[in-house]
């Protein structure tokens, strides 16, 4: 497979679990449900189906910190959408074009890596989007 489609496959794989948890989650289901349903109508319904119980899966692997399910989500989610490619190249144009709507910098598949170290009474707060700390 070509070396930017491969790429493609990988980004999407990654883009559509992070997207799984947020609140663009519904644009997320219905434009990849509709990029099936003109590329191979006939399993449309099928990953309308699994989009579904992918995003439960999602959410559940999030809330217990389960970064293996997480990892064997996107390797599920980069199969469909490769074997799509491989099936109708052409998806891979409007595949592309979803995912600069759905995730316009990016951010979705970019992971987050923290590491901190504190000595004597520091304190270190991080996160990975939005904290709100309230002490006093």
């Amino acid at each position: 497979m070509d070396p930017e489609v491969t790429l493609l496959v990988q980004s999407a794989g990654t883009t559509l679990v992070a997207l799984m948890a947020t609140d663009a989650w519904h644009r997320t289901r219905e434009g990849l449900t509709q990029l099936w349903r003109r590329m191979q109508p006939e399993r449309a319904e099928t990953v309308a189906a699994e989009l579904e119980a992918g995003r439960e899966d999602v959410l559940a692997a999030m809330a217990a910190n389960d970064q293996e399910t997480l990892s064997e989500l996107r390797l599920q989610w980069q199969g469909l959408v490769r074997r799509l490619i491989v099936a109708r190249p052409a998806a891979a144009e409007e595949l592309r074009r979803l995912l600069d709507e759905l995730d316009p910098d990016g951010t979705a598949a970019r992971p987050v890596t923290q590491h901190a170290t504190a000595s004597g009474h520091a304190r270190v707060y991080q996160a990975g989007r939005d904290q709100h700390i309230a002490e006093r």
